[in-house]
């Protein structure tokens, strides 16, 4: 039989597979991926570095909807919030991915460059170097517990009779709808005032 013209194989289709599977049950297996795509388990050990491997591919394929281009912005702190803005809406398309990433160390080429792009902004704008990677981790906090919550049910405190929290009721029934998105934008100002009284010490 002649070689099929599509290969039943290859990097794209087993990230697709395994973001398939991820999506849908939180993590995924080399024995689930092979057995969607109709291979052999060992097949799709020939096309990747094993688990951590894919998990790095996901990574990748997850990080690509960021749009790069936000940290070419100007001033500095316009460029940051832009990027924080569509790391969310990456990572939100993909809540239950965010535990397995979050979870393993980050070799991604691709990542690791947009990494380099972020703190070379911070760098470049002034910033002190011991202040940069507290910065970009505690966005990234802000940023995936957001992405996390977008996934969560809009009401998530159900109040009963047995346990009396009139203040709390009346607290949650001043909010308007969007309760994550009106957190993260709580979550986000801090952070850029912070940032800039970083820049500000940096600087002085």
């Amino acid at each position: 039989m002649g070689r099929p013209r599509t290969p039943l194989l290859d990097r794209e289709r087993i990230t697709t597979t395994a973001l398939q599977l991820v999506d849908e049950q939180g993590d995924f297996s080399v024995p689930q991926i092979a057995k969607l795509l109709g291979v052999q388990t060992g097949s799709v050990y020939h096309h990747v570095d094993g688990r951590d491997g894919i998990v790095e591919l996901l990574r990748e394929r997850v990080a690509a909807a960021i749009d790069p281009e936000t940290l070419d912005a100007t001033p500095w702190d316009t460029a940051l919030e832009s990027w924080a803005r569509s790391y969310r809406a990456a990572f939100a398309a993909h809540p239950k991915a965010i535990p397995l990433l979050m979870t393993s160390p980050v070799r991604a080429p691709r990542v690791l460059e947009q990494y380099e792009r972020a703190v070379t902004l911070l760098l470049d704008a002034g910033f002190a170097p011991p202040s940069v990677m507290p910065l970009i981790i505690a966005l990234e906090n802000l940023v995936l517990g957001s992405a996390l919550d977008l996934a969560a049910p809009e009401t998530m405190w159900e109040l009963t009779e047995e346990s009396p929290t009139p203040h709390l009721a009346e607290a949650l029934a001043a909010v308007a709808g969007g309760r994550a998105d009106q957190a993260f934008e709580v979550g986000l100002t801090a952070l850029m005032n912070h940032a800039r009284t970083l820049r500000a010490e940096g600087t002085a």
